[in-house]
């Protein structure tokens, strides 16, 4: 993590620094008006104010429930005890309101793995992780496992009513394990949209997925499809026996608008027992709309099999325009429907 501005004190072992600060992978502070906030899940507690490292909250949720709209939360990773892969967890799940738009829930990171950021890990457990109902939130540098849990990992709930996630950004988090049902991708996994669709805005760039049922899940658009979501720069689930699809757009799909570009996808999906098995499978609103899927790498496709709308790889449709695709053969070729 790289601060810059002035050094003010040091007490509780920590400095305090003023004006900007850029994170990792380029996150950087969001210089607004609103307060910031601050958790540590080792030396923090239930009794502080939130307002210092030295008063730091024990959880991310007493920290959501302080802020108003356009706050931001920094959240360290808890000091490490299991020295054998996995790091010490925020056992909890979280709510964002919908009256807390703009909110800034930001890892202190010290690089993009599991191991260096904060991890929210629920065990057991049907409850999603971390659910969205405020407009224009940012979430950066955390680690999401879903261990045993089948609640999946962040859930965009947009109800066009009282509760609304448009303009979500999730940036360079780490999502393991997600999913919402032992062996089928349609139910969700690590990022979520509702049954209903909704959610419009949203990018999604530079995560990592590892060993998730479903990366990324449009479960349905039975209110509207998405429009303007943008994909990219992420590195998919490369674990064939532990993935169904890495991209799933039930319902109508996603309408126009969507982008999904410079990806890594590995192995192709196979977990056993699953429903879909593919890379993706998107579909796209109206005859009008269109799509494009540019620029990604994929582990295990030739340069024609299986690539194209309804084909049995790479599920896109035709409304989803193609071009410079690569396997490990080559070029893809879309196939002709």
């Amino acid at each position: 993590m790289v601060r810059d501005g002035t050094v003010s004190g040091d007490m509780y072992g920590e400095r305090i620094y003023h004006d900007s600060v850029t994170f990792s992978q380029g996150v950087g502070y969001p210089n607004g008006e609103g307060n910031v906030w601050y958790v540590d899940g080792t030396n923090g507690t239930t009794g502080g104010n939130g307002k210092s490292w030295g008063n730091a909250w024990s959880t991310i949720q007493l920290a959501v429930t302080a802020a108003s709209a356009g706050d931001t939360i920094f959240v360290t990773a808890k000091a490490l005890t299991d020295f054998t892969g996995d790091p010490t967890s925020y056992a909890e799940t979280i709510i964002i309101p919908n009256a807390t738009s703009n909110l800034s829930i930001i890892g202190v990171s010290r690089g993009k793995t599991q191991g260096g950021l904060p991890q929210v890990k629920i065990g057991t457990g049907s409850t999603v992780m971390l659910t969205i109902r405020a407009p224009g939130c940012l979430i950066a540098n955390m680690g999401f496992n879903g261990a045993g849990s089948t609640g999946g990992g962040i859930l965009l709930d947009d109800d066009y009513a009282a509760k609304a996630a448009f303009g979500t950004s999730i940036i360079n988090c780490h999502f393991k394990n997600c999913k919402r049902h032992a062996t089928d991708g349609t139910k969700g996994g690590a990022i979520n949209w509702t049954s209903a669709g909704n959610a419009w805005q949203v990018l999604i760039s530079g995560n990592t997925f590892y060993r998730c049922i479903t990366d990324i899940c449009l479960i349905g658009t039975s209110n509207t499809a998405p429009q303007d979501v943008i994909i990219e720069n992420n590195t998919f689930s490369n674990s064939p026996a532990s993935t169904d699809v890495n991209i799933y757009s039930g319902g109508s799909g996603f309408s126009g608008g969507l982008v999904i570009r410079n990806n890594v996808f590995g192995a192709l999906p196979a977990i056993g027992s699953g429903s879909v098995g593919l890379y993706t499978l998107l579909n796209i609103t109206g005859t009008s709309s269109a799509g494009m899927f540019v620029d990604n790498v994929f582990g295990a496709l030739g340069t024609t099999a299986g690539w194209g709308d309804g084909k049995a790889a790479a599920d896109i449709a035709d409304g989803i325009w193609t071009a410079r695709n690569y396997s490990a053969a080559g070029l893809i070729v879309r196939e002709a429907t």
